[in-house]
């Protein structure tokens, strides 16, 4: 497993070893001594979430106040364009964004520590959309970002077109950068 640095403190890239040949593929997606070690974390997952999405659904940019979730987030199949934004006070890069195309073929993970939001925009006809959890789902604790935040200016690769959003998703609150 390797665990490269992104340009927001923290969000890593992680890549396993993949072993494959004329017949298909094989690797571990997950071992927690490997993730601890690569992440430099000793944090223990409790939830795994499978989501299927249709293509333009944008997911997101959700968090939880109270109990925040780190999320180890891929795509096992189709591709999405995926997002971790900062929003850790104390963070060197506070209010930044981090956005990567995650899809079926290079079985790239991304690692989104606990306080920060994430979300995901599909590009393929769909996708489906795995992630494992640090802390379990808090339906009172949630919050939104709104995906359109003119502040954060994220560039989703949405081809001229709006993304389908959930009813929670739509009314998502607006990020207001404040100093650490």
């Amino acid at each position: 497993m390797k665990a490269t640095a992104t340009s927001v403190v923290d969000v890593l890239i992680i890549e396993p070893k993949v072993f494959g040949d004329e017949r298909g593929f094989f690797f571990e997606s997950f071992n927690q001594r490997d993730f601890n070690a690569a992440t430099g974390t000793d944090l223990s997952f409790v939830q795994d979430n499978h989501s299927r999405s249709a293509k333009g659904v944008l997911r997101g940019l959700h968090y939880q106040v109270g109990q925040p979730q780190g999320k180890l987030v891929r795509v096992v199949r189709g591709s999405v364009f995926d997002v971790a934004v900062d929003i850790r006070p104390s963070s060197a890069t506070f209010g930044k964004w981090f956005g990567m195309e995650l899809n079926e073929h290079d079985h790239r993970q991304l690692w989104v520590p606990p306080g920060l939001a994430h979300g995901f925009l599909v590009l393929s006809d769909s996708a489906d959309f795995l992630y494992k959890t640090t802390d379990y789902y808090a339906p009172a604790q949630e919050r939104c970002i709104a995906w359109n935040d003119p502040t954060l200016a994220i560039d989703w690769p949405l081809a001229g077109s709006a993304p389908t959003l959930s009813v929670k998703d739509a009314a998502g609150q607006f990020f207001e950068r404040r100093s650490a």
